[in-house]
């Protein structure tokens, strides 16, 4: 089971004297495929008050599935190449079992959620990425992947200002009938850069590692602040874990796009995380 339950007086009040907080949150990592531990984070963000949002990704549950139907699977850099038979799988798998699991785990602790994808509301339209688009590796078809144009920002604050939760599966739409499958990372990013202009944005990224690490087998290589001149140094040595480049680099875009902190870190000290007392700061 996680640790470090939330109790009530642990998060603090998310008014400030400016612009009202909002939490993003993003979780994946293997906390998605460990039920307990699932049950225990939903029941932690449950209690933050305020404003928030859960992006959530697929855990192996699709790679699962796919070896069991022999649906031949490509990952590269961290990111799923689509095909049509994957994405009946992610569509499934994301916007369906995972998306309203989390929804009911949430209300049974007394946060009102609505789990929606891109097609929902409109709330995310996408186009399928191009061979050599600047999102993607030269020369890759990646497949029923999109990449964000636009988000519904009128439809998400609507919701947020009736203390509605958002629990987003990671899956946009073309405008044309087409679903794209689109990394959760990716999302939560464009969401906190969306509302950066009304709200003071946090963004986290919790899974189930400390946080940055120097070496991936060990928790306490953590790295506790990385500013861009760091970050630079980290990448051209080698010293953060490949897998991690994604991540980061949405981190440092967010910032330069107005989000006020980003955090990553382990799922189960979401209310450490959230107080900038646990995992790794990103800064401006």
């Amino acid at each position: 089971m996680m640790e470090d339950k939330i109790q009530n007086e642990d998060i603090v009040s998310s008014k400030n004297l400016g612009k009202e907080t909002i939490y993003v949150i993003k979780i994946g990592g293997n906390i998605i495929d460990d039920e307990p531990n699932l049950i225990s984070f939903l029941e932690n963000f449950a209690k933050v008050r305020g404003k928030k949002i859960l992006v959530h990704g697929g855990g192996k549950l699709v790679t699962k599935l796919a070896a069991e139907l022999k649906i031949e699977q490509q990952v590269l850099n961290g990111r799923r190449i689509t095909d049509k038979e994957t994405l009946t799988l992610v569509i499934m798998v994301y916007a369906g079992l995972i998306n309203k699991k989390i929804v009911a785990l949430l209300q049974s602790h007394g946060c009102n959620a609505l789990g929606l994808c891109g097609a929902d509301g409109n709330f995310m339209a996408a186009h399928k990425r191009q061979i050599n688009s600047a999102t993607g590796e030269p020369g890759v078809d990646y497949g029923f992947v999109g990449d964000i144009d636009t988000i519904n920002l009128e439809l998400m604050q609507l919701l947020l200002e009736k203390n509605i939760s958002l629990v987003l599966a990671p899956l946009t739409h073309d405008g044309h009938g087409q679903l794209l499958n689109t990394n959760a990372d990716t999302i939560a990013t464009e969401i906190a850069k969306s509302l950066s202009n009304d709200f003071e944005v946090t963004l986290v990224y919790s899974f189930e590692k400390a946080g940055v690490l120097t070496d991936v087998n060990d928790e306490n290589s953590i790295i506790k602040k990385i500013e861009p001149e760091s970050y630079k140094k980290l990448k051209e040595t080698g010293a953060i874990y490949a897998g991690m480049i994604p991540k980061m680099d949405n981190a440092f875009n967010a910032l330069q796009r107005g989000v006020q902190k980003v955090i990553i870190g382990k799922a189960e000290k979401i209310h450490q995380l959230i107080k900038g007392e646990s995992g790794t700061i990103i800064t401006r």
